[in-house]
């Protein structure tokens, strides 16, 4: 591997079982986007990711296996969420409805509601997303 500037992590849920199946989606192409929270940026004072920016994606061992570039960044309500981003999320779901409910069980979770500093955190149709476009540019 050539020498390279230090990128930011791409950290896709939490490390175990579901940031594997993650990781492998995005490396066979499967996975083309990620939704997170806006809530999770506004807890960590992060800003939005620009475009362009490339990021290094980070399994569940804590080794970058890949680095993907943003193609994308829009911000929705969970409301407005459709098909295709669901399909677009590599996890095999063909519904809206499917892909909420797994979601909804992740950031209702206990991990998610301590990193967002909000035991009873529940979202709704109104609750804002980010969701995030990539393609893998290199595979490490």
């Amino acid at each position: 591997m050539e020498n390279r500037e230090p990128l930011a992590p791409l950290l896709l849920a939490f490390p175990g079982p579901v940031r594997d199946r993650l990781v492998a989606a995005v490396l066979d192409g499967r996975k083309v986007s990620t939704t997170g929270l806006l809530a999770e940026y506004e807890a960590e004072r992060e800003e939005l990711p620009p475009v362009g920016e490339r990021s290094a994606l980070i399994d569940s061992d804590g080794r970058e296996v890949a680095v993907v570039e943003l193609t994308g960044v829009r911000v929705l309500p969970l409301g407005a969420v459709d098909v295709q981003l669901a399909v677009d999320e590599g996890e095999g779901h063909t519904s809206v409805a499917a892909w909420r409910a797994d979601h909804e069980r992740f950031w209702h979770g206990a991990e998610m509601r301590e990193a967002l500093g909000d035991p009873e955190f529940t979202v709704h149709d109104g609750t804002l997303l980010v969701v995030e476009s990539f393609r893998v540019v290199e595979r490490l």
